[in-house]
């Protein structure tokens, strides 16, 4: 183990160039390690960067792949909504990020890993607790809980002059003034100008797709085959685009949903750290697999098995969101869903106009929809006369409640 080498999360940006650069001064060897989830980065010039500042080896990890099967799926399958709402895009990549960190950290005998986030948010909390998960032994250099690292960057200005006076390039007078984080699921947008809870986002501001507004006023009609409740096919009916390989299944509904004005959400949400923050966030693909999955479970799935897993989803959602991946609660809720997977499979037929997914209808082999005991035209197997019992059953309760509420002089309502 050498115990002066750091693998560090790089980005490339002005924090973790900084970063860098300081752990440099601090004696250590550094190790840049770039992870690529679906970001709209020059892998190539962040590389060059970082060794120009002086890391000593930069590692860049196609992680997409991986990404879209082991993290956003199995969110899919869970319909994973942070506080009903969030589609956890940042909070699935972190992980993944995390576990390739390690196993670099271990193949170059590195005692140390580091990243750039900052002590107020949520990804502090991600990083370092996969990364704990992953190796107990591993020493975390957090630099924005260091007092040291505090009291010399007080500010962006001591970050600028400490980036001119190392040479560092930085891009500071196109930087937004917000902050965002992109990845294969969404990009998201927050800080700066919309610290202002009332602040509204631009149609400027958006990456990965256009307003429902600026949407063409055209329908775009899709198939989505589901199997053990994995997208594993997409045909869109118009123009025969079939995709099934899942990157590619993926990346091509990021880019029809984007089209189409799909996955935009402004909300306030409520970080594990115990702090209110605003994020916008655009999540295409990610908004239409959600909304046709949880289309093919009302066919395909027990109704006493999708009330479970309707308990567990906010669960799921809530270890995600606060970095609890690597941990035996989310082995056993993953051993769950997978469970209740096994026969949601089938196709979901949807339209894609102006911001919003319409469900057109849906099939499935496992299906437990029987159109004659539904039907009120049909005499099926199911005795309507039966109702009658199943109600007075049901009503024992009900009327024993009122009754002691009578006797105390209460009523019901």
């Amino acid at each position: 183990m050498e115990y002066n080498k750091v693998v560090l999360a790089y980005s490339g940006g002005l924090d973790t160039s900084i970063i860098l650069k300081w752990l440099i001064d601090k004696s250590y060897e550094v190790i840049a390690y770039v992870a690529d989830v679906g970001q709209d980065d020059n892998f190539d010039e962040v590389k060059q960067k970082a060794l120009a500042i002086g890391a000593s080896k930069v590692y860049i990890e196609d992680l997409k792949e991986e990404f879209v099967t082991d993290y956003i799926f199995p969110a899919i399958k869970a319909n994973a909504m942070y506080e009903g709402r969030y589609l956890l895009g940042t909070s699935l990549a972190r992980p993944l990020i995390a576990k390739k960190q390690i196993e670099i950290a271990h193949h170059e005998k590195a005692a140390y890993v580091s990243h750039g986030a900052t002590g107020k948010g949520n990804d502090q909390v991600r990083f370092e607790l996969s990364y704990y998960a992953l190796d107990p032994k591993i020493k975390v250099l957090s630099p924005w809980k260091m007092q040291e690292f505090l009291e010399q960057f007080k500010g962006r200005t001591d970050m600028l002059n400490y980036a001119e006076a190392n040479n560092i390039p930085v891009k500071a007078s196109l930087k937004k003034p917000y902050s965002e984080d992109d990845n294969l699921m969404h990009i998201s947008h927050e800080a700066g100008i919309l610290e202002d809870p009332k602040y509204k986002a631009e149609k400027d501001m958006l990456v990965k797709m256009v307003t429902p507004q600026d949407a063409p006023d055209i329908e775009t009609h899709l198939e989505i085959h589901f199997k053990d409740g994995i997208p594993v096919k997409v045909i869109n009916t118009g123009d025969n685009t079939v995709r099934e390989n899942p990157l590619e299944l993926f990346v091509y509904l990021n880019t029809i949903g984007g089209a189409n004005g799909i996955g935009l959400l402004d909300m306030v949400e409520n970080r594990f750290v115990g702090i209110k923050s605003r994020g916008v966030y655009e999540t295409p693909a990610g908004e239409i697999l959600i909304k046709a999955h949880m289309d093919i479970e009302g066919i395909a799935m027990d109704r006493e098995v999708m009330r479970l897993r309707n308990i567990l989803s906010p669960v799921f959602s809530e270890i995600v969101y606060n970095g609890f991946w690597f941990s035996p609660e989310m082995d056993f809720l993953m051993a769950a869903i997978r469970k209740s997977q096994e026969l949601i499979d089938g196709i979901v037929f949807l339209t894609l106009y102006k911001g919003n997914v319409m469900i057109n209808g849906r099939e499935s082999p496992s299906s437990l929809y029987n159109k004659d005991l539904s039907s009120m035209d049909i005499e099926g197997g199911f005795d309507q006369k039966d109702s009658e019992g199943f109600i007075k059953i049901n009503a024992i309760r009900l009327m024993a409640h009122n009754a002691i509420l009578k006797k105390q002089g209460k009523t019901i309502v």
